[in-house]
């Protein structure tokens, strides 16, 4: 009895170092894009600029598949993690190595596909294990043949019951128009993957709009930083910028992407530099916390700012009689190491925000987290002249506390 408790405890203890194994850990925040640099003699350089915008990971494909080798050697100099092309090769013979951080082998599967994947998914865990395999999703407003299945939620429960991904990933693009806002719309999508990445325990990414086309006009900074903040609210582990690389065809006839067709930079080429460079001071500490709540203060739609918060950390947000009502997402996390964090967000894309926010805990035992360093620092009051704590947001803005 004691040789057969022994081998069925040794065999139980091999079968659980290799499913750690075949996981995918994601060892950073995810700053990634759609349309990768072309690798042709200016590659190097081109990678160069890539890494001085403060990306963190590169998703291939548009560079060539012929030339993955280079494009894990540019990523290896430049410290960028890559996601490998892989729709159309043998997995087996795919690069390995610590940039790589997986293989991108679809994006926008029908529920119909989701089979297929899957072993394709396999084989990845058999010939690669710890590598991700990597499959964006539709977003919520995909149609039912575009989906396979409907409502969307279900292709969502579908893909991760069939592919039990490492990542669970998304595009949304929402319309920024005075006759047409499409945020609450982004927000319910962000809410879906919040909820299953939950479930699962893996983290989601979502790409987001930086570009004119079709229906969307041209971002501004603040709409391209509400974005990205509204995704960290929701507790997002990864945004994608669409597009780095200005894509060709008829659908994209303005251009507008951070890189032009010609290779010159555009506004948005400096927009994500200041951006991302900010979400990389933050991203060691997004990576340590759990979403456990995200609620919106609206006051226009009647939400009460105290009774909206009942059971955050933050327990009350009011404004001085001049500013516009308010409107935030506050998004709750538990950090790994026990405490509590909490995100507050400007839902405005064209307005800075005010408030005077009372935490439920003492001023001096909450903390912030500052995007220019990354380090945990006292509360500083931003006018001290008013009463209570007054916190500076600027448009689509959002500022990160740590509390006991």
């Amino acid at each position: 009895m004691k040789l057969f408790l022994f081998a069925g405890c040794v065999w139980l203890s091999c079968a659980i170092t290799v499913g750690a194994q075949d996981n995918f850990v994601q060892d950073r925040f995810a700053i990634g894009l759609w349309v990768d640099p072309p690798l042709d003699e200016r590659a190097e350089a081109r990678y160069k600029e890539l890494s001085e915008a403060n990306f963190t990971m590169v998703i291939g494909g548009f560079g060539g598949d012929a030339q993955r080798a280079k494009q894990v050697d540019l990523c290896t100099q430049y410290d960028l993690k890559l996601i490998v092309s892989a729709r159309t090769s043998d997995v087996a013979s795919l690069p390995n190595g610590p940039t790589v951080w997986g293989y991108a082998l679809r994006d926008e599967p029908s529920a119909t596909d989701f089979p297929a994947l899957a072993k394709r998914a396999e084989e990845v865990r058999k010939h690669h294990p710890g590598k991700l395999s990597y499959i964006n999703l539709f977003p919520d407003y995909a149609n039912a043949e575009q989906l396979g299945t409907e409502p969307y939620d279900d292709h969502v429960r579908l893909f991760m019951e069939t592919i039990q991904p490492g990542v669970l990933s998304m595009d949304h693009y929402p319309i920024f128009k005075p006759d047409g806002d499409g945020r609450d719309k982004y927000c319910v999508n962000l809410e879906s993957m919040r909820k299953h990445s939950l479930k699962a325990d893996v983290p989601f990414w979502n790409f987001f709009n930086t570009m004119p086309y079709g229906p969307h006009t041209d971002p501004t900074e603040g709409q391209l930083r509400w974005q990205i903040n509204a995704s960290l609210a929701y507790g997002a582990k990864g945004v994608m910028y669409f597009c780095y690389n200005t894509p060709g065809g008829k659908e994209f006839p303005k251009g507008g992407a951070i890189i032009r067709r010609d290779g010159r930079r555009t506004r948005h080429y400096y927009e994500a530099q200041r951006i991302n460079a900010e979400l990389k001071n933050l991203g060691p500490t997004l990576m340590k916390l759990t979403s456990t709540r995200i609620v919106r203060v609206n006051e226009a739609a009647g939400d009460m700012a105290a009774d909206v918060l009942v059971g955050m950390p933050i327990l009350n947000l009011e404004r001085d009689k001049v500013d516009p009502t308010q409107d935030y997402l506050v998004g709750n996390f538990v950090h790994e190491d026990g405490r509590r964090g909490v995100l507050l967000q400007n839902y405005r894309f064209a307005y800075t925000a005010w408030p005077t926010v009372l935490f439920d805990a003492p001023l001096h035992e909450v903390l912030e987290v500052d995007p220019k360093t990354g380090k945990e620092v006292p509360v500083l009051d931003d006018s001290p002249i008013m009463d209570g704590l007054q916190v500076s947001l600027g448009a689509g803005d959002a500022r990160l506390f740590l509390l006991p």
